[in-house]
């Protein structure tokens, strides 16, 4: 935890390349140390004890996600949104909310909306520091529910992927996405080890309802493109085929921040909109009529209704 606190407040100090650069090291030597767990661990194909498969006789379900974490990603977002729906996709948006670079314009969550995404909420501050202490927690929840009730959403994901499910009871949310069924590049990496969602029950006091998670189960774009410089989406399409066997939720999170779009000048923080496009291009080709492509909202509240969660 102390060396947790350190980084981050290290982190702004030091550039960005450097950074990468001691991470990719880092990153090299824990692929190889888990590499019977990345990118898939074949104890998460486990089917939870009260499944009855998704609906409509659906294989599997493909759910996209976009972590939106600088004022470069709010103005890619209209182009990535454009990029899903010429494929028939819709995802949803995560904005940080408070303390970013950026602030949200409600044209821009409107017209999300107006179009058939969603928006959700990406953290408090997006420092690291949110779930530093139960303390510093609690002093941020009026804020985020405010967010949550002014933007209408019902989802959060927590910058950095830190987690304590618990906590997120107090958030008025109806899903969580800040879990994944493996990954150990994260800075909290202790797993979910499923690749479909669950629910997290309400407090035993009754104080607080439950709320459902949804694990991400496809390697980050960070994690691939930037971390390892993958040069096509190979990895997710094994991925994908192999969640697509055995039932489960192929949930990816896709930063538009990194996304390098036709015309823009490819830089060492971006990848190339081909490699995402592709992918879901190899989605509807390959799986056409056998994945059902909610957004998160829509998951979570089938999921409620399904396991009789109220």
């Amino acid at each position: 935890m102390l060396l947790r606190r350190l980084y981050y407040i290290a982190k702004p100090l030091v550039p960005w390349r450097a950074r990468i650069a001691v991470r990719r090291v880092s990153a090299r030597r824990l692929r190889r140390q888990h590499a019977g767990v990345w990118p898939i661990n074949p104890l998460a194909a486990a089917r939870p004890a009260a499944w009855q498969g998704w609906p409509d006789g659906k294989k599997f379900a493909v759910v996209l996600t976009h972590d939106v974490e600088r004022p470069e990603g709010v103005a890619k977002c209209r182009s990535l949104a454009a990029l899903e729906a010429a494929l028939g996709f819709r995802s949803s948006f995560n904005f940080i909310p408070a303390g970013g670079d950026y602030s949200v314009e409600p044209a821009l969550r409107g017209e999300l909306g107006d179009q058939g995404f969603e928006v959700g909420v990406h953290d408090f501050r997006h420092d690291g520091k949110l779930f530093q202490s139960q303390a510093s927690f609690r002093a941020a929840v009026p804020e985020v529910n405010r967010y949550l009730r002014d933007w209408k959403a019902v989802g959060f994901r927590a910058g950095f992927m830190f987690h304590q499910l618990d906590w997120i009871r107090s958030l008025d949310v109806e899903y969580d996405a800040s879990t994944f069924d493996t990954d150990p590049f994260e800075p909290q990496p202790d797993a979910a080890t499923t690749i479909f969602p669950f629910a997290v029950p309400a407090a035993a006091d009754g104080s607080r309802p439950g709320y459902v998670e949804l694990p991400y189960t496809l390697p980050q774009d960070s994690t691939l493109f930037l971390l390892f410089q993958e040069r096509s989406p190979e990895i997710w399409q094994r991925k994908l085929d192999w969640i697509a066997e055995h039932g489960g939720m192929a949930l990816v999170n896709v930063h538009p921040d990194y996304v390098c779009f036709e015309g823009e000048r490819p830089a060492a923080r971006t990848f190339p909109a081909s490699y995402y496009r592709d992918f879901l291009g190899y989605v509807s080709s390959r799986y056409a009529g056998a994945y059902w492509q909610p957004l998160p909202r829509d998951l979570a509240r089938w999921y409620k209704a399904s396991h009789g969660l109220g």
